[in-house]
């Protein structure tokens, strides 16, 4: 699993977990039913406080996207299966079509624009390949 925390993000460092989390299986990094590290071991690696790694698990698995199974650990629900709202749709379109208005702005063709997109999910299928 691959997650970096950001001092400088508006995000609050448990929400950086439960997104980095999310975009990792989107990524297919993590994979439906892969366990994920115990809070502590998180908690260590990031050099955080485990309660901020628990509130992030707490509201993955809120969301349905991870499930912890007693004395085994945390895993990847295997039934996850995102499907944004129509709400969610259109504030993401809203989102996105100002992003590519700055890019526009600043003069970042779209073939640029592209070759991001395609390294956002190449990337991710890469990085799991070197995991396993």
């Amino acid at each position: 699993m691959i997650i970096s925390i950001d001092a400088k993000s508006p995000l609050s460092i448990w929400e950086q977990i439960v997104f980095h989390t999310k975009e990792n299986i989107v990524k297919g990094i993590l994979s439906q039913g892969e366990k994920l590290p115990s809070v502590r071991e998180l908690a260590t690696t990031l050099v955080i406080n485990p309660n901020t790694v628990s509130r992030a698990y707490q509201e993955l698995e809120r969301q349905g996207i991870i499930e912890t199974i007693r004395g085994k650990g945390t895993f990847v629900s295997d039934e996850y299966h995102p499907a944004p709202s129509t709400e969610t749709i259109d504030k993401l379109k809203i989102r996105l079509h100002t992003l590519l208005s700055d890019c526009s702005i600043e003069g970042i063709k779209k073939e640029t624009i592209y070759q991001w997109i395609d390294s956002y999910f190449i990337d991710g299928k890469e990085k799991k390949n070197v995991k396993n």
